[in-house]
């Protein structure tokens, strides 16, 4: 069983500087709630109740969300506010947290591989990346439908969505072959490939399930574009043998690392929370 999930959370967020100057990225609210709160949720959802978190120099408000404030608590206690601490309560209460950190920014990859201490080596373990904010309101969030798709398959994972191709060059992009419908045997990967160079226009987004030994592989691989170790790159090592699957999820993807992504998923909770 999949029950431990893996939260890259140490970037600097300058796409929303100056608000992220003192703030951490993960923290910022969708309505009255943390990106990073969302993506718990959903790992929980999967049948994940270990949080590793990956953090960095001015992450601290992320550990102490995860936290009981007993002063705030003791504040609101028998009041209609205390409504509000319901959902928070219940993934302090059901959920164990662990953290370290990524003390230099060295890549995706090299973030995954910082939480080799927290999730051990043995197990398969989700990556959740906090700024892209998923839901699927007619079904099971993507990760539960990632897990799903790995107890039937048993190797490496990415969730994948169809990109403008003027878009390529911001993603990782996949090229494979479909097995069944939306489901892709991976061949190759591509860390933002130029537009005209890209094999397709199925971007891998922030959602992973990897097996173990992708540690051992990421030890083995060299930094690649901007000199940073991808997770894409170790994944394509991977898929030379067979071992990566990608699946275009069920559901939306809400790109909040970039303010526009931002704003259309506040709207989208905004107007969900007025029905």
């Amino acid at each position: 069983m999949i029950t431990k999930c893996i939260f890259p959370a140490a970037g600097y967020g300058t796409r929303f500087l100056p608000a992220t100057k003192a703030m951490a990225k993960e923290m910022l609210p969708i309505l009255n709630k943390p990106l990073i709160q969302y993506g718990v949720e959903e790992a929980m959802e999967a049948g994940c109740d270990v949080m590793a978190v990956i953090t960095g120099r001015g992450k601290r408000a992320i550990i102490d969300h995860f936290d009981i404030s007993y002063e705030l608590e003791h504040q609101i206690q028998g009041t209609p506010k205390e409504e509000l601490l319901v959902d928070i309560r219940k993934l302090i209460n059901e959920c164990t947290f662990t953290y370290t950190r990524q003390n230099e920014m060295k890549g995706l990859g090299d973030a995954i591989y910082k939480g080799k201490v927290l999730v051990g080596d043995q197990n398969p373990f989700a990556v959740v990346l906090a700024d892209d904010l998923c839901v699927n309101p007619d079904g099971d969030g993507v990760l539960k439908q990632m897990v799903e798709l790995y107890n039937k398959y048993k190797c490496c994972i990415v969730a994948t969505m169809e990109v403008p191709k003027e878009d390529v060059n911001k993603y990782g992009i996949i090229e494979g072959k479909e097995i069944e419908e939306g489901v892709y045997m991976v061949s190759n990967m591509v860390e933002k490939p130029d537009i005209e160079s890209a094999p397709s226009n199925l971007a891998a987004i922030g959602r992973y399930i990897l097996t173990p030994d992708i540690f051992r592989v990421i030890e083995q691989t060299k930094p690649g574009k901007n000199g940073e170790l991808q997770i894409t790159d170790a994944l394509c090592h991977q898929a030379k043998k067979g071992m990566v699957i990608a699946y275009k999820f069920q559901g939306k993807r809400f790109d909040c690392g970039s303010v526009d992504g931002f704003v259309e998923a506040t709207n989208y909770f905004y107007q969900k929370s007025k029905v």
